[in-house]
């Protein structure tokens, strides 16, 4: 999609509060990927980020009359996504919660040797790829909700201080506080426990093996690796100032952005096609 400046958005928010379905489908599918990803972020899986995101967009429709411009729009947008995902019950992680100490255990005191080679002849490069990924994401779980939205916004969206208060209700400096508190966290279990990026001796190539022997790794079915990787300023062309980078976040840079499933902007268009839409354009 062309970048969309400000004026053009509110303009087409306003076309798309009248009624102008055309617009409305441009306005969602301006703020897609961005929903789309922190999704993934918040609850680790595609597929829950699939559904939770469809979910969101219903929400981002059906109050889009109420978005007052007090904010930029994707500002209003994250506090919608946020909001939704931080009590999001359906994804796989919601009834068995991981922790970082859990976590940390199954690094140091996992099996992984004399294990058959089980990548099915993929390139060992592209599984340690996607087990990079995949094990970044499972990490996140290790957080509570409101902890995993702080570090995801600030470390991994890079947004500033002030717009991530916003979102979370938080003051700037409270905000920093508790970011700060859970990136050091974070940067101790990985300077502990990681090879990649610590003194740790986890590194994705010694457990590729292990990975696929328990279901946590699929060579048939590579999720982040086939996924279209889209720029960081793709995903937020209407988005508000970052922070800069420290170290932290350059950790996390590899750490793509996806665009949203095909699957994802079908249901956009089927939605907005749809009895249910009518309802609620009439409600």
């Amino acid at each position: 999609m062309d970048k969309i400046t400000n004026q053009q958005l509110e303009l087409l928010i306003g076309k798309a509060v009248d009624g102008d379905k055309k617009s409305l489908e441009t306005v969602i599918m301006s703020v897609q990927d961005l929903i789309f990803n922190l999704s993934l972020r918040m609850l680790g899986t595609f597929a829950d980020a699939e559904d939770a995101s469809q979910d969101i967009i219903v929400k981002v429709i059906t109050h889009l009359s109420s978005f007052r411009k007090e904010s930029a729009f994707s500002t209003w947008v994250y506090r919608i996504a946020v909001n939704h995902l931080k009590d999001y019950k359906k994804h796989m992680f919601a009834n068995s919660p991981l922790s970082l100490e859990f976590y940390g255990d199954d690094i140091e005191n996992a099996q992984i040797r004399d294990i058959p080679d089980l990548t099915q002849n993929v390139e060992k490069s592209i599984l340690e790829e996607e087990l990079k990924m995949s094990c970044t994401n499972v990490l996140l779980q290790c957080l509570d909700s409101e902890s995993r939205c702080i570090f995801i916004l600030g470390t991994m969206f890079k947004l500033d201080s002030r717009i991530a208060g916003d979102i979370l209700g938080l003051t700037p400096e409270a905000y920093r506080k508790r970011l700060s508190r859970i990136r050091s966290k974070v940067a101790d279990f990985l300077d502990h426990y990681c090879g990649e990026f610590g003194r740790g001796t986890c590194r994705c190539r010694d457990r590729l093996n292990y990975a696929i022997k328990n279901h946590r790794l699929d060579p048939g079915r590579l999720q982040y690796t086939a996924a279209d990787e889209i720029s960081e300023q793709t995903m937020f062309h209407v988005k508000d100032a970052m922070e800069d980078i420290d170290d932290l976040s350059m950790k996390f840079s590899f750490c793509k952005s996806y665009g949203s499933p095909e699957k994802m902007k079908q249901f956009i268009r089927e939605f907005l096609d749809s009895a249910s839409f009518s309802v609620v354009k009439e409600s």
